[in-house]
């Protein structure tokens, strides 16, 4: 594949992306990402992933295909959206100190005619966190356009005592799995 479309304006995927060595134009798309009732995170992040790939080529990203994604964190079977205050990112810190969690990145590529997607799931264990931890955390301001309060590639990387996964797809964008679905994709052309 000479080119793809991200329908993501997050500086991360750009980066992840560019790391494949694939030729890639960047735009966004306004997507609701409301959940479903009784729809699992699995379910949800892989619709809004598909739809924001589906939405992109409605936009007429059409001459190559559109590469969209979706990162949701999961503890306790409950996702966990960006923190909306101080309050809230605590909460969340607090569940999530000393514990394992899930972090489900769907990717999907899509075209005039098909859509393809996949999801995939890493295991992340924080190590235990103080209060003087999670405040200076919430202070880098770091947290606050993040699933789940946290970027993995930031200051809270150091949080995390075990990964068990993809690294990338925790970022935002899992390079093998990526390639993979366009080679796949290709193929099927």
């Amino acid at each position: 594949m000479s080119a793809i479309y991200l329908a993501s304006q997050s500086p991360r995927r750009r980066e992840l992306l560019s790391q494949l060595g694939i030729e890639f134009v960047q735009f966004s798309v306004d997507a609701d990402e409301t959940p479903f009732e009784n729809e699992s995170a699995r379910q949800l992040v892989e619709r809004l992933a598909r739809l924001k790939a589906e939405t992109g080529v409605a936009m007429g990203y059409e001459d190559r295909p559109v590469l969209g994604s979706d990162t949701v964190v999961v503890y306790d079977n409950h996702i966990m959206g960006k923190p909306t205050d101080f309050e809230d990112f605590q909460r969340m810190m607090k569940q999530l100190s000393g514990r394992t969690h899930q972090v489900l990145t769907a990717i999907a590529l899509s075209s005039t005619h098909k859509t393809m997607s996949k999801v995939v799931t890493t295991d992340v264990t924080f190590k235990p966190l103080s209060d003087d931890e999670i405040t200076a955390y919430w202070h880098t301001q770091e947290p606050l356009d993040k699933a789940g309060g946290y970027g993995i590639q930031g200051r809270a990387g150091a949080f995390v005592t075990h990964l068990s996964g993809s690294y990338f797809a925790v970022m935002g964008l899992p390079l093998y799995e990526t390639q993979e679905l366009i080679a796949e994709f290709n193929n099927e052309l």
